[in-house]
């Protein structure tokens, strides 16, 4: 590799002891970054992606767990309205003629992926700090093959349900762990668009799943709904493929203390080598070096102290309000327009319309994360989200909704519209700005208690939304575009007093602006070197 001794120097990470208190540490460690962060800041996105090819490679191949989580979760809801699962698993409601599946057991259902993300993600933050990112990855794919086979033979709902909740238990731990990895294998410049390949893969996921239940819609028979779940075999036997070859988070080894390595894994992320690898390995260590003074034990405890407790607010909300603004409606969308009247056909090409939207608007963000700031993009497509709910809320009070057949296609225009902004902002934005606002020694476990908040929150709406849409129960079809409007608003609002402008900023800088407490609206425009 060449010429370490060129430029790095062993004094410049001397151990906390050294240094004195916090702000003689800042100082020190800004003296002796101030060229590597400026070079870095200075690099493009074009110029990075020549540079770190393989480290956009990986990070997309962890991502790839989380394609199985979209796929999971769209294929329960979407069974809903798949006549052969009904036939199987549905039962006769007082009076009706033909078989559904009641609210009670579609609360449970879909109540299983949320639980089993909650104590997933908790869970694996621990071993993903003790034993590293890549080793609990392929322990998660071994896990979940086998966790599927009870969803692929469960002779009936109780099974079913027992499957999500362990199957959830995988998802949590790749939710954590795809935007913990790509935000600390990636540089500055493309931070944001390969964290934010973690919402992608979930709308990958979305649309394999409602393709393929909108092509086994016309089965009749077991294999309408068991080859769906056949399916997720596939990505795991491609992920415990590549795993091995996989590079280890570089900072993850620093703070094993493994510097040798760490350069190693640098140089397997980016082509270039000698004084450039040098400078990155540099600021690496000087960060974990920050961090350590400023925070002596990493427990979850920690994640509730002092300016961590603001990051983690931060981070618990954001990924929250992808639930409170309004996505669980989406994935109800199929059983939405059956339930409205139309052809189960046509509600599964809606579906899967509506899923293609949202792929088409997360590619779109990368072009926009390059040209505007988080804090921006996220407020302003959660305004207005907010006013597009409301409209499909007022349009549903229309007096003889069932005559007007045009209403119903309005409200899925308006579904669709929403989901592009959904997909474009808010959606994307979420990974960006978790894998930025935490800290990098409590990373691992801030983004699992923010994941184990937007689960909890997924349980709340998880059993509220199937007795809100069930014609015998709230039959409330697009007004519940009311009762979302409504917490959308309180999140933008929220929103845009608290979430930070963290683009074009390291992690040691935005370390230092949450330390020395800056305002919110204060970090886009504040210089770290002037100060």
């Amino acid at each position: 590799m060449g010429q370490t001794d060129t430029y790095y120097d062993e004094e410049a990470v001397a151990g906390p002891g050294e240094v004195g208190d916090n702000n003689k540490t800042v100082q020190y460690v800004l003296e002796n970054t101030r060229d590597a962060v400026e070079e870095e800041r200075q690099l493009g996105v074009r110029e990075a992606a020549k540079i770190y090819p393989k480290a956009m490679f990986w990070s997309v191949f962890f991502s790839l767990g989380v394609i199985m989580c979209g796929y999971d979760a769209q294929l329960i809801s979407s069974f809903y309205a798949l006549p052969a699962f009904v036939e199987r698993y549905g039962t006769y409601a007082d009076g009706a003629t033909e078989k559904t599946i009641s609210a009670a057991w579609q609360s449970a259902l879909g109540m299983g992926n949320p639980i089993g993300q909650i104590v997933g993600s908790l869970c694996s933050s621990w071993p993903a700090e003790r034993w590293g990112r890549k080793k609990v990855l392929i322990a998660c794919n071994i896990l979940i093959i086998g966790f599927v086979f009870i969803q692929f033979f469960s002779p009936n709902l109780g099974v079913l349900c027992a499957g999500e909740i362990l199957a959830g238990l995988m998802w949590g731990a790749f939710v954590c762990l795809a935007p913990t990895y790509a935000s600390e294998v990636s540089p500055v410049a493309l931070r944001g668009i390969l964290t934010a390949f973690t919402n992608l893969a979930f709308v990958i996921g979305q649309f394999i799943g409602q393709g393929v239940c909108a092509g086994f819609v016309s089965r009749e028979d077991q294999w309408a709904y068991k080859a769906p779940f056949a399916l997720q075999w596939l990505w795991p036997v491609i992920l415990l493929a590549g795993l091995p070859f996989a590079p280890e988070s570089p900072w993850w080894l620093v703070r094993k203390g493994r510097k040798d390595d760490a350069r190693k894994s640098l140089a397997r992320l980016a082509w270039q080598e000698g004084e450039g690898l040098d400078k990155a390995l540099l600021v690496i260590e000087q960060t974990n070096l920050l961090e350590e003074e400023l925070r002596k034990t990493t427990s979850f405890f920690d994640c509730f102290r002092g300016v961590d407790l603001r990051r983690t607010e931060i981070c618990a909300m954001v990924y929250s309000t992808q639930v409170l603004c309004g996505n669980p409606l989406m994935g109800y969308i199929n059983y939405f327009f059956t339930q409205a009247g139309m052809d189960p056909q046509k509600a599964f090409d809606m579906g899967v319309g509506n899923t293609a939207i949202g792929f088409v608007a997360t590619c779109l963000t990368f072009v926009s994360l390059s040209h505007f700031g988080r804090r921006s993009i996220y407020t302003t497509g959660l305004y207005l989200m907010t006013v597009l709910l409301f409209v499909v809320a007022i349009i549903d009070c229309v007096p003889n909704y069932d005559s007007h057949s045009g209403i119903m296609w309005a409200q899925g225009s308006l579904l669709d519209v929403w989901t592009f902004l959904y997909q474009l902002t808010v959606g994307p934005l979420t990974f960006v700005i978790i894998s930025e606002d935490s800290s990098t020694k409590l990373r691992s476990r801030t983004i699992a208690v923010a994941t184990a908040f937007q689960a909890a929150c997924s349980i709340v709406t998880t059993v509220a939304v199937p007795y809100m849409f069930n014609p015998a129960n709230g039959n409330m079809r697009g007004k519940i575009g009311f009762f979302f409007g409504a917490l959308s608003l309180i999140c933008a609002t929220w929103a845009y007093f608290r979430i930070p402008e963290t683009k074009g900023r390291t992690f040691e800088e935005i370390d230092i602006m949450f330390e020395r407490r800056v305002p919110t609206r204060k970090f886009a425009t504040y210089e770290i070197f002037e100060q």
